[in-house]
């Protein structure tokens, strides 16, 4: 677990968000959203659950167990997703230590805090590391074991994320299919899922591909503000964006694979609103564009072209810019939030009121070497569909 400091906190102002256009998109659709603290001016978790609360969110994912924060919100009802680092993995692979780590981190917060879920490892198979690969699925086995021996299985669910650089063909979406190296252990990954009842995790950036190759992709596509949308030669199922493609991409590779049945649910995407020179489209505007019809997209509970039955889970990412991320600077402006609590850019909030902050130096956690952030998205695979193609970045 990464140690995050939270100093005492200073009062800077006093925030309260009422929602104009969130009240009828985030709270009818159960908004989730990831938290990251890879910063050293973020307010204190206490002052965060006033502002979650505003935004409707029920649903938060974290990649620790940060112990301030499930306790800041006991008793609020809000669902959480909490994270197992990668370098923990070897250690967990005991059942031992993950009895043991479970105890610790999830059974001694419970029922106050209702964690629903343990993801193990982020991203861990777009790595090329064999080691921690082969740690992989025998932590989530160990950690699914403690929980069954403590009687929290059934509200508990273990599983990991994947970017989709785990795909090696992602168009058409009914092409999806994973990569030759990595299908043995996603298939083995895919059974535990079937078998436990957990979902499979997705992160997914239409933004990167974007950012890749600006003269060719459409950007109404990827901000969901396309008109002509592109047409699926093989199913004949047409997509008005890029997300929906993505995401599809992937339930036809799992379906090749014959896990049709088991849960896809989206664990990051989202958009930012400052980048460098050279990373186009990082604009407040378009990050608006994109969070906002992402919103009501969610809100619409109409599925993907392929499965439009389901009410497709999404973790945007993220509550808070985070200042002290590596990378370009688009890395350090994903958030829905500035550290103050005022919005980054304009969804629609109407701001007045009070928040505290933590201001520091220095005690901040450093990145996990768990890839905790879109940075690791980047990669390649991810799906770019323009007007007469489409390739893979």
């Amino acid at each position: 677990m990464d140690i995050i400091a939270h100093p005492s906190t200073l009062p800077i102002m006093l925030i309260s968000v009422s929602l104009l256009f969130l009240s009828g998109v985030a709270m009818g659709s159960s908004l989730g959203i990831n938290y990251g603290q890879v910063a050293n001016n973020l307010p204190s978790p206490e002052a965060v659950v006033p502002l979650v609360k505003s935004i409707g969110s029920t649903r938060i994912k974290l990649y620790d167990t940060d112990p301030l924060i499930l306790k800041a919100f006991a008793n609020t009802g809000v669902k959480f997703i909490v994270g197992v680092a990668n370098e923990d993995l070897k250690k967990l692979r005991d059942p031992k230590q993950a009895l043991a780590w479970v105890k610790t981190n999830v059974q001694h917060y419970l029922p106050a805090t209702k964690i629903t879920c343990i993801v193990v490892g982020n991203e861990v198979l777009t790595y090329n590391d064999s080691i921690l690969s082969s740690n992989l699925l025998p932590a989530m086995e160990s950690i699914h074991i403690a929980l069954v021996n403590l009687n929290l299985d059934k509200q508990v669910m273990v599983t990991t994320t994947h970017n989709l650089a785990v795909l090696q063909t992602s168009y058409p979406p009914s092409s999806g299919a994973f990569r030759t190296d990595l299908i043995q252990k996603l298939t083995c990954i895919l059974d535990f899922h079937s078998k436990v009842g957990s979902p499979f995790l997705i992160n997914a950036y239409p933004y990167f591909a974007y950012k890749s190759n600006p003269k060719q992709v459409q950007i109404d596509f990827v901000l969901f503000e396309s008109t002509s949308g592109v047409v699926d030669p093989v199913s004949g199922l047409r997509y008005d964006n890029m997300f929906h493609a993505q995401v599809d991409a992937a339930h036809s590779a799992m379906e090749k694979l014959g896990y049709k049945k088991v849960c896809l649910q989206i664990s990051e995407t989202g958009w930012p609103s400052k980048g460098d020179a050279n990373e186009a489209g990082a604009t407040p505007e378009n990050a608006r564009k994109y969070n906002g019809n992402l919103l009501k997209l969610i809100a619409e509970k109409n599925g993907t072209p392929l499965r439009p039955n389901l009410d497709l889970k999404v973790y945007v990412f993220a509550l808070f810019n985070e200042n002290m991320k590596p990378g370009p600077t688009s890395e350090r402006n994903f958030g829905l939030f500035k550290p103050d609590g005022t919005p980054a850019y304009d969804l629609g909030f109407n701001v007045s009121g009070s928040v505290t902050t933590n201001t520091t130096s220095e005690g901040v956690s450093q990145p996990p070497v768990t890839g905790s952030s879109p940075a690791d998205s980047s990669s390649s695979g991810y799906l770019s569909i323009t007007s007469d193609s489409v390739s893979l970045f």
